[in-house]
């Protein structure tokens, strides 16, 4: 479309929205009806550890959501010189997992407790032994059962519990819903009917009988819809809640709120079985569409499912990329203390292509980024660590290779179990993520780490937002029995598969020997967390 026809659309509600609240960014992106981004909006956020627990306060969500939707109007207002007052379809996603309880009038019983914390240990392992599932700290489940373990006085008021997209969406609407991908993440769905798994609803009943809560699990939990249906409209409220200029109109359908996992799908069009993708930002997270169950219980593997309800195997690691940032934000300030102005995209991008210069096996130096937890290694803290022998190859080469090795580590260990243990056929990966920006390190090294072809897309770094985008404007652009898979296929992504990058065997060896070293070390972090 020309800026003529881009306009028109826009008047005429002809777009679809999708906004993403991420672990660091919210961000916000339009696109019409053919799915090519024409305004971006974004808001910079950071969590925050406020009595051991990591948080975002209620008011910085709605802070930042009416920023990246008022940046993204303004883009509108300066491409096409229109004021933005309807729109097609919306659709929220955020990260998965995480826990906002409710009582009856509405009101929020505890700070939000995000995915990054590793405060429901007992909760997970008991519930992953009676479901004889894997159920991780960060699932909205864990966090409710530890709650009833800890006997916090507020469980028993508890009318509604849900995710960050699930509450947006609420607030936006009225409605109490989840896409599908989103709520696996809160409790196991049955692939069959697309919804919780009654058997173990009824089991987490039983197990808390006792308690004698006024509540029933289902009850509590947000009702699941799959991609393509209809979640309700958007309200007076919501609109204003939104828009703080009041310019937007109300009554524009949602679609199924979801998790930064099935956007991230969405957006690499990996939801077809023997597919995949990486997400690699704050935190890094690979999913695999299944052909099949795996023959056993695995607790660094997660089964989800895809905004059309498909069997996915999830590694998610707590860290990734924050370490990385920390190291860049040190070499930009030296160099600002040098009296040189260097812009920090330019930085990145210069530090990252330096790690290719490294040794394969990072010139045998260790690098632990766990800012948090780390579940997949069997970390409840982290403490970043950066460590060598005196006969260590340290250069900036080898420096920034360790660092980059270091944000996917966690992941290759939880995949391998996949790839290796189970024999899980993989056809393509598909990288998206602040990771994957700097053109051909973050894809090579992934790669290597896991012995596979990784594709890059250019829309890889538009990210989830687009992905919810995309999956609003299915709902309202479909044809009649037309699936995800097919709109994807044919609408959004035909004769773009990206630039396809093979693992080289050379690296492929330097980084199992890099990896050994890895989980060697592991030992160094237990020391560190106990004695600082």
């Amino acid at each position: 479309m020309d800026n003529n026809e881009i306009k028109k659309a826009l008047e005429e509600g002809k777009s679809s929205l999708g906004i993403e609240f991420g672990s660091t960014r919210i961000k916000a992106v339009l696109v019409t009806s053919d799915n090519i981004p024409v305004a971006i909006g974004s808001h910079e956020w950071e969590n925050r550890l406020e009595n051991n627990v990591w948080t975002y306060r209620v008011e910085d969500i709605w802070k930042g959501l009416q920023d990246a939707y008022t940046q993204m109007v303004a883009d509108v207002k300066q491409k096409y010189e229109i004021t933005l007052t309807t729109i097609g379809a919306i659709g929220f996603s955020g990260m998965m997992h995480g826990y906002m309880a409710f009582d009856k009038n509405g009101e929020l019983l505890v700070p939000f407790r995000t995915w990054r914390n590793t405060i429901t240990e007992e909760a997970a392992e008991k519930l992953t032994k009676e479901l004889n599932y894997n159920i991780p700290q960060r699932w909205s489940i864990a966090h409710l059962y530890q709650a009833v373990l800890n006997d916090e006085e507020h469980v028993k008021d508890v009318a509604f519990f849900t995710t960050l997209a699930g509450y947006i969406h609420w607030k936006m609407t009225g409605e109490k819903v989840l896409g599908v991908g989103e709520a696996s993440g809160m409790f196991p769905i049955d692939v069959e009917t697309k919804n919780y798994n009654q058997v173990m609803i009824e089991q987490f009943d039983k197990l808390i009988e006792d308690f004698n809560y006024e509540w029933k699990l289902e009850e509590i939990l947000p009702k699941v819809l799959v991609a393509g249906e209809n979640a309700g409209t958007l309200t007076e409220e919501g609109s204003k809640l939104l828009d703080i200029s009041g310019n937007l109109k109300s009554g524009i359908p949602l679609c199924p709120p979801e998790g930064d996992a099935g956007t991230g799908m969405t957006a690499t069009n990996s939801i077809v079985k023997r597919t995949g993708n990486v997400s690699a930002g704050t935190s890094i997270f690979a999913m695999i569409v299944l052909e099949k169950e795996l023959t056993k219980v695995y607790p660094e593997i997660d089964l989800v499912t895809t905004p059309d309800g498909n069997l996915v195997g999830m590694v998610h690691c707590n860290n990734c990329t924050s370490d990385l940032n920390a190291w860049i934000n040190i070499f930009k300030e030296a160099t600002e203390s040098l009296g040189m102005k260097i812009d920090k995209n330019e930085l990145f991008e210069t530090l990252y292509k330096k790690a290719l210069e490294g040794d394969t096996d990072c010139g045998n130096l260790l690098a632990y980024n766990y800012f948090s937890g780390e579940p997949v290694t069997g970390f409840t803290e982290g403490r970043p660590l950066f460590v060598r022998t005196p006969n260590s190859r340290f250069n900036l080469a080898n420096f920034m290779r360790v660092n980059l090795y270091s944000s996917m580590a966690a992941l290759k260990v939880g995949l391998d179990i996949m790839l290796k243990e189970e024999g899980v056929q993989i056809d393509r990966i598909f990288g998206h993520g602040g990771l994957f920006k700097t053109k051909g390190v973050g894809q090579k090294f992934m790669a290597t780490a896991i012995n596979a072809p990784v594709s890059v897309m250019e829309t890889a770094g538009e990210g989830g937002a687009w992905g919810m985008a995309l999956l609003a404007s299915y709902m309202i652009n479909k044809e009649n029995g037309e699936s995800l898979e097919d709109y994807l296929l044919n609408k959004v992504f035909r004769g773009k598969n990206g630039e396809e990058m093979l693992p080289d065997t050379v690296d492929v060896e330097g980084f199992e020997r890099f990896i050994e070293r890895y989980k060697r070390g592991l030992l160094i972090e237990h020391t560190a967390i106990e004695n600082m």
